[in-house]
């Protein structure tokens, strides 16, 4: 039985179980739940000391009852990718518990053709996966026995495969017992990301990030994945998981073409990492949204 190690424990985020526990509870305990329940929600992967505050709004929006599957998709950092990839575990690793992978619907991914897979230490070097799970872990704990995930690693999808994924995920995505976790952080500002976008129209650097965030989040919001590309591609915002969120964008886009489906997206927090005030400094946003079937 292949195992993927929690290999960012004790480094992104707390290897004790009883400290962890105590942290996300003190987070999720000051979230609100304002647009549950949620059928999918897009939540930040920095370690928990940044952005740890900010993913418990995304995650206080879940049912835990009705959620059977966690698909997680995450963004490739380290290695190239022109599609999506699957693990070859058959269990993730957590300080709590172990989450079991769903081998039906990773041999239904498969059969697609769509898919390949990483090798384990790609899998276990990666962390836009594994900032989740402990989140997941939480929240589930009470349905530890009854639900399984699905692990994604979304390459740098072109427009056009963006959206056969997002077909291809819909029918997954319109099932009430599936849950999507989208994981992206928001704009990486600073020399050191090679990007130091300033409007001065709106204020210190910190609050031009702020206003090109919100722009993006807006659009998100509309659940236009042409809207959301467009505006990517005039102003460049450095949003990690841009792959993971279009996908979403497209399943939720073929859903409500078809007639059948109501959606409605929401962001809940927003947050950065430090106040940018001079070309010197740097930072990260992190933003967590909850999408609802009405």
């Amino acid at each position: 039985m292949s195992c993927r190690k929690a290999a960012h424990a004790g480094s992104w985020y707390s290897d004790s179980s009883t400290e962890l526990n105590r942290q996300l509870d003190n987070w999720l305990n000051a979230a609100e739940l304002i647009h549950g329940p949620a059928r999918a929600i897009i939540a930040p992967h920095a370690g928990y000391q940044y952005c740890g505050a900010c993913s418990a709004f995304a995650y206080r929006q879940i049912s835990p009852v009705v959620v059977k599957r966690v698909f997680i998709l995450g963004p490739s950092h380290n290695v190239r990718l022109a599609g999506c990839a699957l693990s070859t575990a058959v269990k993730y690793i957590t300080p709590f518990y172990d989450l079991t992978i769903d081998t039906q619907v990773y041999s239904e991914l498969e059969a697609t053709g769509q898919f390949e897979r990483m090798d384990m230490d790609v899998d276990e070097e990666e962390h836009s996966i594994e900032m989740h799970l402990p989140y997941i872990a939480k929240v589930m704990a009470d349905y530890r026995d009854s639900f399984t995930i699905v692990p994604v690693l979304v390459g740098s999808l072109t427009w056009e495969r963006e959206a056969a994924y997002g077909r291809l995920f819909s029918r997954y995505l319109a099932d009430p017992h599936n849950l999507f976790v989208i994981s992206s952080d928001f704009c990486h500002w600073g020399h050191r990301f090679r990007y130091t976008f300033y409007d001065p129209a709106y204020g210190e650097i910190h609050q031009s990030i702020g206003r090109l965030d919100k722009m993006g989040m807006d659009l998100i919001e509309t659940l236009n994945p042409s809207a959301f590309t467009d505006y990517l591609k005039k102003l460049g915002n450095t949003i990690c998981g841009r792959h993971p969120i279009g996908v979403l964008l497209q399943a939720a886009s073929h859903l409500m073409k078809a007639g059948e489906h109501k959606i409605s997206l929401k962001f809940l927090k927003y947050a950065q990492s430090s106040q940018c005030r001079n070309m010197n400094d740097s930072s990260v946003s992190y933003a967590s949204a909850s999408l609802i079937f009405e």
